[in-house]
């Protein structure tokens, strides 16, 4: 089983990632940890190195569980949401594991929601963590 795990080392894709490497463990999967950073006006070597650094450290905790992990930094044009779906697409994901960030209905509508637009057009099933 492929689990992917949209991480943006928030405290909510901090406990996405727990709940993916229990599923790991369960159904003896390997774990995908995806950042994906927006590069519409350019990404600073300063937001690279810190996505680097969490990605990093999300890996040392899924291997310290000896889960088999691989990690993907996306420097891309698409917005985080459909570069998930995609990526879950290419790497053929059986699970994507999100965080839920709580926001009022009004900041939903006019940011959009990551995890609303996975949960809707995602290729398999969505695990979404509060």
């Amino acid at each position: 089983m492929k689990i992917l795990v949209g991480y943006d080392d928030t405290e909510v894709s901090w406990e996405a990632l727990v709940v993916a490497i229990v599923h790991a463990k369960v159904f003896g999967g390997k774990i995908h940890i995806f950042t994906s950073l927006e590069g519409e006006s350019g990404i600073s070597k300063m937001d690279l190195v810190a996505a680097e650094k969490n990605l990093k450290r999300a890996k040392e905790h899924a291997d310290a569980n000896k889960i088999e992990c691989e990690t993907k930094l996306s420097e891309t044009m698409l917005w985080p949401g459909e570069d998930i779906i995609q990526y879950a697409k290419e790497n053929n994901i059986d699970q994507i594991v999100v965080g839920i960030k709580r926001k009022s209905k009004l900041g939903k509508f006019v940011f959009g929601s990551t995890a609303q637009y996975v949960i809707l057009e995602a290729p398999c099933p969505v695990l979404t963590v509060k």
